[in-house]
């Protein structure tokens, strides 16, 4: 009786993980997008620390990150099974904050932009060579970003672990820390070897390779285009998530691009949640600047 109660209970456990299986892989596609957005992100936020604490700072997120995603695995298992209905609201409001962001960090670079004194800039070098301030803040900035990413990737896989009301609690709960782990592991090891591009170029060039050279020269430029990239995906990502939740917007959008032809109506839909992300992160921002004058914390 032992025994076969044991064998029961292991087939049940694999049972349980060929499910856990398939619908990570699912989930994993799915998530796909903003896991590039992410990893955008997160090497735009690590650039610019200075080059012997560059790990150190990804380590640092990377904590941070599995910080946030066991916060957020309980978190939605349990919005699933108390209040469904908070899901939606809640990653509007992530969403709305990813496009204030991005909005804000446009209006700090274009319009904010003062001239230091070489005085002023040797001391913004001497705090970054320190780790201080800059560091600190960069590693806080990078956390509060991947946890909204980080909360959209958890709620799209457990919108997949749902869609069959059969799926038991354990199958939803392995789904979801399975993703949150893969997706750690996989952005943050990116995001270590992106950094450390250029002193791999320098070591390869010390060896006398032509290859060296050529990555000496292509980081920085990488680098720009990651801080680019990483700016464009807070629109991208906010945009798409509101425009989704908001059914006239969703709609609208679907019916300009209902005519066009797979990839060009894909990449114009893209391209129209992100002047929707833009707008709605200037909205945001007008309604929060006069409220962070008031108490004095505006840029």
């Amino acid at each position: 009786m032992a025994g076969g109660s044991l064998l029961m209970l292991l087939d049940d456990i694999a049972s349980v993980l060929d499910d856990v299986s398939l619908l990570t892989k699912k989930a994993a596609s799915k998530t796909a997008g903003v896991l590039g957005d992410d990893l955008a992100l997160n090497a735009q936020q690590v650039s610019g620390v200075v080059a012997r604490r560059e790990l150190a700072v990804v380590w640092a997120v990377a904590k941070g990150s599995l910080l946030n995603k066991l916060i957020l695995v309980p978190a939605a298992l349990a919005l699933d099974a108390w209040a469904p209905w908070a899901i939606q609201p809640l990653l509007m409001l992530g969403g709305a904050y990813l496009c204030f962001e991005g909005v804000e960090k446009l209006v700090h670079h274009f319009l904010h932009r003062r001239k230091r004194s070489e005085e002023q800039a040797r001391e913004k070098l001497a705090r970054l060579e320190a780790g201080e301030v800059d560091e600190k803040a960069k590693i806080k900035g990078a956390i509060r970003t991947d946890f909204i990413l980080s909360a959209e990737i958890i709620v799209i896989t457990l919108g997949v672990v749902t869609q069959d009301p059969a799926t038991s609690f354990a199958t939803k709960a392995g789904v979801l820390a399975a993703i949150a782990l893969f997706m750690t592991l996989g952005v943050y090891g990116l995001v270590a070897c992106i950094v450390k591009l250029d002193d791999f170029g320098a070591y390869l060039s010390e060896k006398g390779m032509a290859l060296g050279r050529m990555i000496l020269r292509a980081a920085p430029v990488l680098m720009k285009l990651l801080s680019v990239l990483g700016t464009a995906a807070m629109f991208l990502v906010g945009g798409q998530i509101l425009a989704h939740g908001i059914p006239p917007v969703h709609h609208w959008i679907g019916h300009l691009v209902h005519d066009w032809p797979g990839f060009a109506g894909g990449l114009t839909e893209i391209l129209f949640n992100g002047v929707f992300g833009i707008l709605a992160g200037a909205v945001v921002l007008a309604g929060v600047h006069p409220l962070k004058k008031a108490f004095g914390k505006g840029h």
